[in-house]
């Protein structure tokens, strides 16, 4: 039965593609991110409080205009605005490979930090149009897989180019497969704006299309009255706080355990994607999601991860730190799989957009500050204590999501069974 559900996802051409697309986009983003992290922090010796200005700079534009790029991507046809966002992606990508110093490239990564705004919701909601109901969480599953894949191969590859050539080197591969991914795209831009898997209803359509501002309001009215997907995203909130504090300082607490291993950062980053992608595999073998469990679950090996890789100390054997790599890795996978796929899910396939792009501009509010505090805390204290508190804060929210998950997502537990013809899920309390 799963075999043929996954047959039956590949089987959709413009998903096919989409897929291809965004797995190109992914690869060249963690090539470039692992470049930026490395000329920052060992050939420029950025101190920590600096280094947690790139988040911030990066989240601005999405605190500015992510709830705007749901709306519009709900209003045009998405791959059109995800290539653009890609061909801006590389233009600015250009002027990044050529930034002289630390002052330069911050507003360069703001300014390409806005594509992506408009990218994250259009894919979402094109995922949501293009495949059925009962193919969603393979679907989900997939694009997570290739999320956390590139976290595998990114890093690693990464980490080999850099030893071989420069951190310039791997901002070019970002822009090729950046290029790439647009090129994908243009087979998707004459798809239909409709809701794939549904009646299109004539009549409906020539009733005037609402004004920008009026399907803004509609999708936060929707976000109010739909407490799963509220809770889901209140939830969220309050675990990206915790752990952007430390997000942007894992080469700070590498290279306290290894001054002179640049590759590190790209090793562990590996496993952590190692850990994610297997329990992704996992849990598409199983065909099923338990709401409470993946986010309350997920959240605390991630905490666990965290906690752990706070208390190696200087000369840590490699392979000890991937172990924990992986644990954080793990908990990342359930977590990413069971909020986007709620998010999908429970959301009305005209509002996925929206849903998506206030999520994206909630989370920005996050990284505003969080980064900033992050960093005078490892001032204040040091960077392992600062990863070990983060850690512990970590575990004890998903301890919460766990135990009042049935307050919180009455709705638990998703099994995709496979029927053609009408949503596949089986709602049932736990």
């Amino acid at each position: 039965m799963a075999s043929a559900m996954r047959s039956g996802l590949w089987s959709i051409r413009s998903y096919r593609s989409m897929f291809s697309a965004y797995a190109l986009a992914s690869f060249g983003d963690w090539f470039d991110a692992l470049a930026i992290q490395v000329l920052v922090v060992y050939r420029w010796g950025i101190d920590p409080f600096m280094i947690a200005l790139i988040p911030v700079c990066m989240a601005l534009p999405s605190v500015l205009f992510s709830s705007f790029a749901g709306t519009l991507a709900d209003r045009v046809q998405q791959a059109k605005l995800m290539m653009f966002c890609d061909l801006l992606t590389v233009l600015l990508t250009v002027g990044v490979l050529f930034a002289p110093n630390f002052a330069w490239l911050l507003p360069l990564l703001a300014l390409r930090a806005m594509a992506g705004v408009f990218h994250v919701p259009a894919q979402q909601a094109l995922t949501r149009r293009v495949v059925p109901a009962d193919l969603l969480l393979q679907a989900t599953s997939y694009n997570g897989l290739v999320g956390q894949g590139s976290k595998v191969a990114g890093p690693l590859l990464g980490a080999v180019t850099l030893a071989v050539l420069s951190p310039q080197a791997c901002i070019l591969i970002n822009m090729g497969a950046r290029l790439l991914s647009a090129l994908l795209l243009l087979g998707l831009w004459r798809l239909p704006h409709s809701t794939a898997g549904q009646d299109r209803n004539p009549d409906k359509e020539r009733i005037r299309k609402p004004s920008f501002w009026s399907e803004w309001k509609e999708g936060w009215t929707f976000l109010w009255h739909r407490k799963v997907v509220l809770n889901t995203i209140i939830f969220g909130f309050i675990g990206l706080a915790a752990i952007l504090m430390v997000d942007y300082q894992f080469p700070t607490l590498f290279k306290s355990i290894s001054p002179r291993n640049e590759a590190l950062t790209g090793q562990v980053v590996a496993a952590i994607g190692a850990g994610a992608v297997g329990a992704l595999i996992i849990l598409n073998r199983l065909g099923k999601i338990n709401y409470g469990w993946g986010l309350g679950g997920g959240c605390g090996l991630i905490g666990l991860g965290v906690a752990l890789l706070g208390l190696c100390p200087p000369g840590t054997h490699l392979a000890t730190m991937l172990g924990f790599g992986l644990l954080l890795g793990a908990g990342n996978g359930a977590y990413i799989l069971t909020q986007n796929y709620i998010l999908q899910k429970e959301t009305s396939p005209d509002v996925v957009g929206r849903v998506f792009g206030i999520q994206n501009t909630m989370n920005s509010l996050v990284m505003l500050t969080a980064p900033l505090a992050g960093g005078l805390l490892i001032r204040a204290v040091s960077v392992g204590a600062a990863f070990l508190s983060i850690g512990v804060v970590m575990v004890g929210l998903g301890l919460l999501g766990v135990l009042f998950r049935r307050q919180l997502w009455p709705q638990m537990e998703v099994v995709a069974t496979g029927t053609s013809g009408t949503e596949a899920g089986t709602l049932t309390q736990n």
